[in-house]
């Protein structure tokens, strides 16, 4: 079983090779999804603003394509020079929300290396869902 501290890791790994060079801060995520397996993303800027890609969103499209369907728990870390706690932002938080369960721990990180878990309430208290044929 991966561990926070492997996860985190993970995040770290893919944040050094975040394009950021805009606005400097980079993020980089680590999903550990139900099957044990680990898919990392790192945000993706562009000189076209709102074009860029969010770390979350390029770990999630990772498990997706990897044949993953649910977010076992996800590592987020970011920050310009120094790491800082770096939660998701709302478009992040749906996109988690799409394949979370009430299980699912969403790991941020102190610049101390302290673990702080949230579930997905927590962070997103009323997430829209369709609820389709599953």
């Amino acid at each position: 079983m991966t561990s926070d501290r492997e996860l985190y890791d993970r995040a770290v790994d893919a944040r050094a090779k975040a394009h950021a060079p805009y606005s400097r801060f980079k993020v980089g995520a680590a999903i550990l999804d139900a099957n044990g397996a680990v898919y990392i993303g790192c945000n993706v800027e562009n000189a076209a603003y709102p074009l860029g890609a969010c770390a979350e969103a390029g770990a999630i499209g990772a498990m997706v394509a990897g044949g993953g369907a649910r977010i076992r728990r996800i590592a987020i870390v970011g920050g310009r020079e120094a790491l800082e706690k770096c939660p998701p932002c709302g478009g992040c938080r749906q996109r988690i929300a799409e394949f979370a369960t009430p299980e699912t721990r969403i790991l941020l990180f102190e610049p101390t290396g302290e673990v702080c878990e949230y579930g997905l309430a927590d962070l997103l208290p009323v997430s829209f869902a369709l609820r389709g044929d599953e």
